[in-house]
């Protein structure tokens, strides 16, 4: 019990000082970067660009990367999200109009964040590069939804887990089935 109390206190200090301390310019932003992946948009362009540009391991990149994120957005917002009922930091934490614009729905964990960490750690090892590359938005994606009061650092750490589990596992049954096949 201790320890949620802890965890509870370090969420309460980081969401208002990031809410409070990210300048206004860098939180313009970081929404943009957000709403570009809201409903998953920015990875599945960044899916349709590496299958159209990057050849065939455009094509394995984007089919990792986008079996990941279903997997993690499965579990974050379709059993995770049910069972946790986490309620959103408090609108009076937040000192900026960005709170009125976030979801009902419980804060635990990062649906965003999941999402973005499950395709950008899926892809990585096909494509490095284009990895990198997704890295910087998705990383963007985390510290927006700290900044806008819609999640605690928990709940984002809890969706990269998330997110780097479902790349995992993805990726661990592509190579089981492939290895089955030959």
């Amino acid at each position: 019990m201790r320890l949620l109390t802890d965890v509870y206190k370090v969420d309460e200090a980081l969401t208002r000082r990031a809410a409070a301390r990210i300048p206004a310019g860098v939180g313009k932003v970081l929404s943009a970067v957000e709403e570009a992946a809201e409903s998953t948009k920015l990875w599945c362009g960044a899916a349709v660009v590496m299958a159209w540009k990057g050849g065939r391991r455009g094509r394995r990149a984007a089919a990792a990367g986008l079996a990941a994120l279903a997997m993690a957005q499965l579990v974050s917002n379709g059993l995770c999200k049910q069972l946790a009922g986490r309620p959103r930091p408090p609108a009076e934490w937040i000192p900026h109009d960005e709170v009125d614009d976030r979801p009902d729905s419980s804060s635990f964990p990062s649906g965003h964040t999941a999402a973005a960490f499950a395709f950008t750690t899926a892809v990585a090892p096909t494509w490095p590069v284009a990895g990198a590359l997704c890295a910087l938005p998705a990383t963007m994606v985390a510290v927006e939804r700290v900044q806008s009061g819609a999640h605690y650092p928990s709940d984002v750490a809890g969706g990269a887990a998330i997110g780097l589990a479902g790349a995992w596992a993805t990726r661990r049954t592509a190579a089981l089935f492939l290895r089955r096949r030959r």
